[in-house]
């Protein structure tokens, strides 16, 4: 397995479980644009890594996984308003949120991981 492959997949994983997540919201004009911004900010984050994963320098690396944490942040976000309002409730929209709060961490520390080598290096 190559060095960030697993967490690849766990973007993946999580990007499929916000699929099915948005195919159970209720049909309203509410439900279809949390949804739509779900979809976005929730299948991004899996494509987002593996382009950070072929970087060009640290600096385009730590660019591309704040942009990956950024978009993890905003699914929070639509998930929080998704079971606030009702909309939908039960282990599937837990688990995400589980899982994307878990992802966000290990992405932020893989951030600070970097910067602290780039600093290292530098100084």
């Amino acid at each position: 397995m190559a060095k960030g492959d697993d967490i690849q997949e766990r973007l993946v994983l999580l990007g499929v479980s916000l699929l099915h997540i948005c195919d159970k919201l209720p049909e309203s004009k509410t439900s279809g644009h949390i949804a739509s911004q779900l979809l976005r900010s929730g299948t991004s984050p899996a494509s987002n890594y593996a382009e950070a994963r072929g970087a060009e320098s640290d600096n385009d690396f730590v660019h591309k996984l704040k942009v990956v944490l950024k978009e993890l942040n905003e699914c929070l976000v639509w998930l929080a308003l998704i079971e606030r309002g009702n909309l939908l409730s039960g282990d599937s929209l837990k688990i995400a949120q589980e899982d994307c709060t878990v992802v966000c961490r290990i992405i932020a520390a893989s951030i600070n991981t970097v910067k602290g080598r780039m600093k290292k290096e530098a100084g």
